[in-house]
């Protein structure tokens, strides 16, 4: 090696290592462009028993909405991150979540179905490009012992924020065309989230298997190669059955249609619910990283499978059993939300760092959350709205959700024979190189 190689490459990594100082920081300004993202799209299915209202639309039309993001994140997603790849991951993040809130706060002024739906899939493609940068970012500021911690942190961070504003933005649903000014404030955050990551997001170098590899982005060549790995193939292949995101997408709704709760009531009832979820991010990222280090590499598929059944149990509780309107449902809500991130954050997240070499990773996040798991959901919400019309929404949430999950907990049984060979595999080339 060249004594100006080797200077480079120092100076490299002095510039990543100074990077990483500040990766805790770093952290919470994308969290907080995750709070936005998240509670932009989370925004219509808040207030969308008063937008019926006041647009005269049916159950279906949540579903469209609710499809759109998720097209957009499958479709856009990559596109979003090959272009981070190339003009810099924070100046894209800037853009897309920062200044693209404009078309948020416009959506605001639709006068009928047709202009929200137009505004509002403008707005959400680029708010789905925050959370494939993002997780690449994390990837390169974090050393592996940490990932664990920081997905699940940057998750609790944004989830922690929708517990200010959902039952902020349900108390709208008071006030006439409160969804409107909904539109405007969530446009507004947007601006904010976009100054602070200029301010506050330090960019370190991409990792890369060797001095003089290709920097790691999105590559369509690299899909082939990452199928190959036999864990990652079984991660793609479990998503079919993570329907919680149309859960989420249905739930103010629900409590509403079903157990007839006011829109700001069920607005608070998500609050709950979402509080849960902050401590689970958390929890998750503690859990994944205790039960790797107790088991081994089997230890994170034995919590998913822990998790997979105790989230059908609490969705079957929490949907299909009425509680009234006393403390008790608070209580049964919050369990639920305490469950509902810790596969994610603990195994899922972690997992793809551990089998997929540094400089797949943009291609291995996209191509997993945005472009499959988007698309999946895209059809699920479709599917859900228009079924919703016919058998209701407490039947078809119990065979979308709840027999999901317990379905995928049989299913991770395939990972015991897998993951541990390809965690090995992958730790046998990083010190190769």
């Amino acid at each position: 090696m060249s004594e100006a190689a080797s200077i480079s490459g120092a100076m490299a990594q002095e510039a990543g290592e100074a990077s990483r100082k500040g990766r805790w920081r770093s952290l919470s300004a994308m969290a907080v462009a995750f709070v936005s993202d998240n509670t932009e799209s989370g925004l219509v299915n808040t207030l969308f028993p008063v937008i019926r209202q006041a647009l005269g639309l049916g159950l279906d039309a949540l579903g469209l909405l609710t499809s759109i993001s998720r097209f957009a994140r499958m479709i856009f997603g990559p596109l979003w991150s090959m272009a981070a790849d190339k003009y810099g991951r924070k100046r894209v993040l800037f853009i897309v979540t920062g200044l693209w809130g404009v078309w948020t706060a416009a959506a605001g002024f639709a006068q009928d179905f047709t202009q929200l739906l137009i505004l509002y899939s403008i707005g959400v493609i680029g708010t789905v490009a925050g959370e494939p940068i993002s997780n690449g970012l994390l990837a390169d500021l974090f050393e592996e012992e940490e990932r664990g911690k920081a997905y699940g942190a940057i998750r609790s961070i944004g989830s922690a924020g929708g517990l200010i504003l959902t039952p902020l933005i349900g108390q709208l649903a008071r006030v006439e065309d409160g969804w409107r000014y909904g539109m405007y404030i969530m446009g507004a955050l947007s601006l904010i989230s976009g100054i602070l990551i200029l301010l506050f997001v330090k960019e370190p170098k991409q990792r890369t298997m060797s001095e003089g590899a290709e920097l790691a982005r999105f590559r369509l060549r690299d899909v082939v190669t990452l199928f190959k790995t036999p864990s990652f193939l079984l991660l793609a292949g479990m998503l079919p059955f993570v329907t919680s995101l149309v859960l989420f997408a249905f739930f103010v709704t629900y409590f509403v249609d079903v157990r007839g709760w006011e829109t700001a009531n069920a607005a608070i009832l998500f609050t709950v619910f979402m509080a849960g979820f902050t401590v689970s991010s958390f929890l998750g990222g503690f859990l994944g990283d205790r039960f790797d280090k107790r088991f081994g590499s089997n230890g994170r598929v034995m919590l998913m499978q822990l998790y997979l059944v105790a989230f059908a149990a609490m969705s079957y509780l929490t949907l299909q059993i009425d509680w009234g309107r006393g403390g008790v449902v608070y209580v049964i809500v919050f369990l639920f939300g305490l469950i509902g991130s810790i596969g994610f954050s603990g195994v899922v997240l972690p997992m793809v760092s551990a089998i997929v070499p540094p400089e797949l990773s943009a291609t291995a996040f996209a191509l997993l959350f945005s472009l499959i798991q988007g698309l999946i959901s895209a059809l699920l919400s479709l599917a859900l709205g228009n079924l919703a019309q016919t058998f209701g929404l407490s039947t078809v949430m119990f065979w979308m959700v709840t027999v999901p999950y317990l379905i995928n907990a049989v299913y991770w049984f395939l990972f015991y024979r897998f993951y541990p060979r390809d965690v090995a595999a992958q730790q046998a080339r990083a010190v190769a190189q």
